[in-house]
């Protein structure tokens, strides 16, 4: 059932012990969006966790401190920015599947599962984090500031995705204004790479093969690749944004091998391909610009296939296609 945001705050406001759960995988809003909110739970006098199936990169340490991170039982359980369930991951899937009391989310593609959602087409589900704390009367200090930033940051790409609106530039300034860091934050999240990264990037573009008249591009990342070089999949931030950055490709794709032999298929584009029709057709989901669904291990070449036939019938769907170039 859909909710509006002053039903979540009483339902904040109303229960004392929470758990919240972040997707697999976890980046800056699914994380920022969850400490953000336990640190604000906390000062309301509320028991709060955040739990997430892998472990969270190093990058991301100063949002948590030691004893933020782990399960509670009889908890009222949120999921922040998890579209299908299924993203919470192995373990934490299998264990709160159907137990979700609310989600809190700004994917279009969301499935729906918990008992409450609340839903919002935004930049990232951090502001829809600041509003809410904002409706509950929370001191906003240095610390959720920086949670919150982070997650804004990293979903639009440090400011450069056509998801960012003017509020969203509102709600960066009121949290520069609170105390964000955000010099120390944007070198962490977009200039700090490691030697293993740049060698997984080169690696990776090796793979680059283009369709379509050129329109599409897809990479490939394999698990051979993250041993050579010494990644993790973690590590992978970032990469899947670069065959959208190739002249004249409006849809780029980049498939990414797990250890069990699937492959996720992370899917960026410009205007006017729209990448959730995309994924969505594929059992996936996400946003217009960025979306993702995965290929299974049975037959990936088939699946593959499957895929570009996916994204061609995009591509066809409208003259400005072939006039966007």
């Amino acid at each position: 059932m859909r909710i509006e945001l002053n039903e979540v705050a009483s339902i904040l406001k109303a229960n004392d012990n929470y758990l919240i759960l972040t997707h697999r995988n976890p980046d800056g809003d699914t994380l920022g969006s969850g400490f953000g909110l336990m640190h604000a739970l906390r000062q309301m006098g509320k028991s709060a966790k955040v739990l997430c199936c892998d472990e969270i990169p190093a990058k991301y340490s100063y949002l948590y401190s030691d004893g933020d991170v782990g399960d509670v039982d009889g908890a009222y359980v949120i999921a922040v920015d998890v579209a299908d369930e299924k993203l919470l991951g192995e373990g934490v899937y299998e264990k709160y599947s159907g137990k979700v009391k609310l989600c809190i989310d700004h994917h279009i593609s969301n499935k729906e599962y918990a008992e409450k959602l609340y839903l919002r087409d935004c930049s990232a589900v951090c502001e829809i984090i600041y509003d809410l704390l904002v409706m509950l009367g929370i001191k906003k200090d240095a610390q959720i500031a920086d949670c919150l930033y982070t997650g804004i940051s990293t979903d639009t790409g440090c400011y450069k995705f056509s998801n960012v609106t003017a509020r969203t530039h509102e709600i960066t300034a009121k949290l520069m204004a609170i105390g964000a860091n955000t010099v120390e934050i944007n070198k962490l999240m977009f200039e700090s790479k490691t030697r293993g990264y740049y060698m997984l990037e080169s690696a990776a573009l090796s793979t680059l093969e283009y369709y379509f008249d050129g329109m599409c591009a897809v990479m490939t990342i394999t698990q051979k690749m993250l041993n050579d070089s010494g990644t993790k999949e973690s590590d992978c931030d970032g990469i899947s944004g670069i065959p959208r950055k190739i002249e004249g490709v409006l849809v780029g794709a980049t498939l990414r091998e797990r250890p069990d032999g699937t492959f996720k298929v992370s899917l960026r584009s410009h205007d006017p391909v729209d990448c959730s029709k995309i994924c969505l057709k594929l059992g996936g989901g996400g946003h217009a610009r960025a979306a993702g669904c995965e290929l299974s291990v049975e037959n990936i070449e088939r699946d593959k296939q499957l895929l570009l036939d996916t994204i061609k019938e995009e591509l066809d769907r409208d003259d400005r296609i072939y006039t966007a170039q």
